[in-house]
């Protein structure tokens, strides 16, 4: 792997690492919003009848409200995922190259 494709590796690291970070504290502050905000009993008048448990308390929440931040969730925790696993491929990649390069220095110091 050349300097430009590490360059790259890391890049794509901070992006999905720092994108899985904000949508989680997102999702966090959105979830604490909700635990303020809605009934912990169903309103069927308002579509209220989903429940979700938020720090052991059940509230109630509509279809939409439920899918969007169950989604937000797995995104930003796959994206965070992905930036790990870029991660150690670019230090693994990056140690390779340390390595050979500084076997090839020492080959060269020690040559007759």
């Amino acid at each position: 792997m050349d300097a430009q494709q590490l360059k790259t590796v890391r890049s794509m690291t901070w992006l999905f690492l720092v994108a899985g970070v904000v949508g989680l504290l997102i999702s966090a502050s959105i979830s604490t919003r909700y635990l303020e905000e809605h009934p912990r009993m169903p309103v069927p008048a308002e579509m209220r009848m989903t429940p979700r448990s938020i720090e052991g308390t059940v509230v109630y929440v509509t279809t939409e409200e439920d899918k969007m931040l169950t989604l937000m969730e797995y995104l930003s925790l796959g994206a965070f995922v992905a930036g790990v696993c870029c991660g150690f491929v670019h230090l693994r990649q990056w140690g390779l190259a340390y390595h050979m390069s500084a076997e090839t220095d020492d080959y060269l110091e020690n040559a007759p």
